[in-house]
């Protein structure tokens, strides 16, 4: 068991030091990251997905629905300082912990 803890607290300051890399990125191109988007639910050519970006010191994680003669709306809406998110993401999804951390090592090489 204290080696998973150790594992966990290896891969959370990694994805931390990531995500603060990527923020200061954002800082100097004034852009946002899009970390993931996941669709929930399909419907002829509307979706309602769950986009998540990478901002100046917080992720974002948004719930939309958009398309076909849909306006785009946002029905939720949860921001979290850099800090905290890797914690929030292991806890809901280590799969997608683990994408995350490959993805921004990919785009901020």
């Amino acid at each position: 068991m204290v080696k998973q803890i150790s594992l966990d607290a290896w891969q959370i300051q990694q994805l931390s030091d990531l995500l603060k890399k990527g923020s200061d990125i954002v800082a100097q191109t004034n852009r946002p990251i899009i970390l993931y988007r996941q669709t929930l639910d399909e419907e002829d050519e509307s979706y309602e997905e769950i986009v998540c970006s990478l901002t100046n010191g917080y992720v974002i994680e948004q719930m939309v629905t958009s398309g076909g003669i849909l306006v785009p709306s946002f029905h939720q809406q949860f921001v979290f300082r850099i800090e905290e998110y890797p914690q929030e993401l292991l806890r809901k999804s280590k799969d997608r912990f683990l994408e995350m951390i490959d993805f921004l090592q990919e785009q901020l090489k």
